[in-house]
């Protein structure tokens, strides 16, 4: 599996094994291939300042992220950081646009489903080159995105996706929070009525990742899977059982409106307002939830499983990863600032403040101790296996889009599951 792009997961994520085959990662247009040592730093003994591009300020408490950057500068004078912070959406437009240009800033906030395509563009830097030269001791990573057995992209913190629940609407409704599909669909139908959803999804095609987060959850909360052998695999069971389970769903009327424009933002306010009773969502947004709507309370559960199964279950997720740009003058002056945040205090308190796990292996965030809601995602989160089969995919976002473009074409009646998973599995198989 040489020359595929796969994570490497110790600590938290032991059990993931993620494998794709057949990418490669030859760069393009230009084939940026420069020495990360020749040009990791300044070399005039000049103050350098790091621009760092991310989504992570925005979600995170007042001041936080800045006060980390403030002791990083504390420890390391001579080195100053500059944070471009924005919503995800903006984010990501602003580095995908740095990446095609060169003018990426030093270091980037990285979504998985990225990493490919920025490598193949010779956009990001080869951070195993970089541990290698710093003389960083790589084991306290609890993870690392590769391609080819590079490293090119650390999850700092990850996002666990499970099913939030409105207990006040379950309870109105009298029905528990759902533990199997056939649990989900009943409780789903109970709590609708002319004010309230069962369930949001949100199928968005330009946000596509509803398809990652909202309907593979289904295949993977089973042990199930997309891929084979590192090559798409939609038309197998596990798809097509979740495929036509959320087609019955949306039959069955329980299924807020507009899932066709509806982005993740959506379904969050949704639930958050109480129009929806139940959704599949980040641990990031509990505290969104908790400062918009304190009253509301709401228990935090495993995607549910086929009726019968007893394996484990994959939970998704998602990460704040992070990388260096190729075009960046200050590489090791960068990897500090990545070797920084990936301590276990800084990164134990960046958990903490994100609501998520770490990706320091040794990091314990304290809010797993403090919250009852954490302690049961967590529990959760131990029981299984993080799954999320779209990191390290060559155009992760355009499959998700094609697999999305099919699933409204069912859910408007248009054509059956089978034919549609066909036509989504040629479309897989003209991107690989």
């Amino acid at each position: 599996m040489s020359n595929g792009a796969r994570i490497r997961r110790k600590g938290l994520a032991a059990t993931a094994g993620l494998a794709i085959l057949g990418l490669t990662a030859a760069c393009s247009s230009g084939d940026a291939t420069s020495d990360s040592s020749a040009d990791a730093g300044s070399g005039s003994g000049e103050d350098v300042v790091l621009e760092f591009a991310q989504w992570w300020e925005p979600e995170l408490p007042d001041g936080m992220l800045r006060g980390l950057m403030d002791q990083f500068e504390e420890e390391n004078p001579g080195i100053t950081v500059e944070l471009l912070s924005g919503p995800y959406a903006s984010t990501k437009e602003q580095v995908v646009a740095g990446a095609a240009s060169g003018t990426m800033s030093d270091v980037v906030g990285l979504d998985g489903a990225w990493v490919s395509d920025f490598v193949n563009q010779g956009a990001i830097a080869d951070l195993s080159a970089l541990m290698t030269d710093a003389g960083y001791d790589e084991s306290q990573l609890a993870a690392q995105v590769q391609l080819n057995g590079a490293t090119y992209e650390i999850p700092v913190v990850n996002f666990a996706y499970m099913l939030f629940t409105n207990d006040a609407i379950l309870a109105d409704a009298g029905v528990d929070v759902p533990s199997t599909r056939s649990e989900f669909v009943d409780a789903a139908e109970a709590v609708t009525t002319d004010d309230v959803s069962g369930w949001i999804l949100p199928l968005s095609l330009e946000a596509p990742n509803g398809v990652q987060n909202d309907v593979m959850s289904w295949v993977w909360a089973s042990g199930g899977s997309m891929l084979a052998d590192g090559q798409p695999d939609l038309t197998n069971e596990a798809v097509t059982s979740a495929t036509e389970y959320i087609k019955e769903l949306n039959d069955a009327g329980v299924i807020a409106p507009g899932a066709a424009t509806l982005k993740e933002q959506d379904k969050v306010e949704e639930f958050t307002n109480g129009r929806v009773a139940m959704m599949i969502s980040s641990l990031a947004h509990i505290n969104t939830i908790r400062e918009s709507n304190a009253d509301l309370e709401f228990t935090i559960s495993a995607v549910p499983a086929e009726d019968g199964y007893s394996g484990e279950r994959g939970t998704p997720y998602a990460s704040w990863g992070i990388g260096v740009a190729e075009n960046s003058e200050h590489k090791a002056e960068a990897w500090k600032l990545i070797d920084f945040l990936m301590s276990e205090s800084a990164n134990a308190e960046l958990a903490d403040a994100a609501n998520a796990f770490p990706g320091n292996s040794t990091a314990v965030p304290e809010f797993v101790n403090n919250d009852e809601i954490f302690q049961e995602a967590f529990d959760v989160w131990q029981a299984g296996y993080p799954a999320n089969e779209f990191v390290g995919l060559p155009v992760a976002e355009q499959l998700m889009r094609e697999y999305g473009e099919q699933l409204q074409r069912v859910l408007a009646g248009e054509i059956e599951v089978s034919e549609a998973l066909e036509n989504a599995q040629a479309a897989w198989m003209d991107e690989f």
